[in-house]
């Protein structure tokens, strides 16, 4: 750790190391791994409880009368009226964990007074840490990292992620997707939001759009990202996303291009951004039921990997499973 970066920070990247030293031991035999269904397609692993123990109880330690909002045990520790909320998923990308498929990470953020001001993401199988603190840019491995400098989407690589439980809105978002592929050089799914986000941040991908994302998903990414210089928000383009469950991200040039190509298919679109997408439907042969409107019922279940609200969590606040403040 760096005597230079900000203490919070450095406590943060303790808790982070210490969780991927965890994962990185169950991962060299990840078939032994006890694995449990919180719902369809939504699993959690005992490496998940594992890497969020050491996390809570090492910021815990530094900061007992910080709050925490963590993915599998909610407000259940931690200070409940603090202005200081730590923002945990110990285990972004639980699928590709479960496969030995190496494309997840840990996810830290620092909120204070409702703003993130603190981010750890860290890849063990990579070693790769991604950090930043507000107003003093964002780093990878101490390196400082920066958006992309592309401005035609068409040469540009979008990350996002896929709907997959029942209920969810494929139709939705393979429109969507179409729409996004045939304007770029291409789209990816790796499966781990955190690490997606992180990736703009370090101008891998020029873009990332997905929705039903928790807080826990996009907080620590957020910062990384407009620390690097880019923008993030929902799909209107507003910055006030993180307890809205749809994500846009990506350098400001890319991110004012993919605003009005998804714009149209966020729930707080306007009734005639909804029309145009209803009529495409049908004239593409679809019901003509409206994509938000029906996205709206499984928005909870709409989410990626294990991008998700957890069951898990005890204590929620009343706005609602993903609001810390």
């Amino acid at each position: 750790m760096s005597s230079n970066l900000h203490p919070m920070l450095n406590v943060a990247i303790k808790a982070a190391r210490a969780a991927g030293a965890i994962i990185n031991r169950a991962a060299l035999d990840v078939e032994s791994v006890r694995i449990s269904q919180k719902q369809i397609n939504d699993f959690v692993t005992e490496v998940d409880h594992a890497s969020e123990k050491i996390i809570i109880e090492t910021l815990l330690t530094a900061y007992p009368g910080h709050g925490i909002l963590a993915e599998e045990s909610g407000t259940e520790y931690g200070a409940k009226d603090s202005e200081f909320v730590w923002i945990i998923d110990p285990l972004d990308g639980t699928t590709n964990f479960i496969h030995g498929f190496p494309v997840y990470c840990v996810s830290i953020a620092l909120a204070v007074r409702g703003k993130v001001e603190q981010a750890v993401v860290y890849d063990p199988s990579r070693n790769d840490l991604f950090t930043a603190t507000k107003g003093r840019g964002a780093y990878l491995n101490e390196r400082r990292i920066r958006v992309s400098k592309r401005t035609q989407l068409k040469d540009c690589l979008i990350s996002t992620g896929f709907p997959f439980r029942p209920g969810d809105n494929f139709k939705s978002y393979l429109n969507m997707m179409a729409d996004v592929m045939q304007r770029t050089a291409g789209l990816r799914r790796p499966g781990a939001a955190a690490l997606d986000l992180a990736y703009v941040a370090a101008g891998f991908t020029d873009g990332f759009f997905e929705t039903g994302l928790s807080i826990w998903d996009v907080a620590a990414g957020s910062l990384l990202v407009t620390e690097a210089g880019g923008l993030v928000g929902n799909f209107t383009g507003e910055a006030d996303f993180l307890e809205q469950r749809e994500c846009l991200a990506g350098n400001p040039r890319i991110y004012g291009q993919l605003v009005p190509i998804l714009g149209k298919y966020s729930k707080f679109a306007g009734a005639g951004d909804k029309a145009a997408v209803r009529q495409a439907a049908l004239a593409d042969g679809g019901s003509g039921a409206d994509p938000v409107d029906a996205q709206e019922p499984a928005a909870a279940d709409d989410a990626d990997e294990d991008h998700e609200d957890s069951t898990a969590g005890k204590d929620r606040s009343a706005k609602g499973d993903d609001a810390p403040f």
